[in-house]
């Protein structure tokens, strides 16, 4: 069983920065895509940020400019580093995984709160 583990959130100001890690059991490699999503107070989850498997990165248009994704292949690690963080990126991130659009995997999360 895939196994995702997050860690890297906390709290930090407005304008602060945080950087995520998420460290897969298995070759990163394996999965076609891996990605951030986070959940916000009362809010459904949204995708933040994706690479898949050819390097290829798509973020969504709210932290566009702010947020980078990145992975480590022999470390079977994916980042994300969160620049001139809003209060509004407060939430619940969650690492995932997927292979094709059948098997997903999921970390447990790791909270970030921004403060104003």
């Amino acid at each position: 069983q895939v196994q995702l583990v997050e860690s890297g959130g906390g709290l930090v100001r407005a304008g602060g920065s945080l950087t995520l890690s998420c460290g897969a059991s298995e070759n990163i490699f394996n999965f076609n895509a891996m990605a951030w999503f986070r959940q916000g107070p009362g809010k459904q989850r949204e995708l933040v940020a994706e690479i898949n498997v050819g390097g290829k990165k798509t973020y969504s248009d709210s932290v566009k400019g702010r947020f980078s994704i990145t992975r480590d292949g022999p470390q079977n690690t994916v980042y994300l580093r969160m620049d001139s963080l809003k209060p509004e990126d407060t939430g619940v991130y969650y690492c995932h995984a997927r292979i094709l659009s059948t098997r997903n995997f999921w970390g447990q999360g790791t909270q970030v709160t921004v403060s104003s």
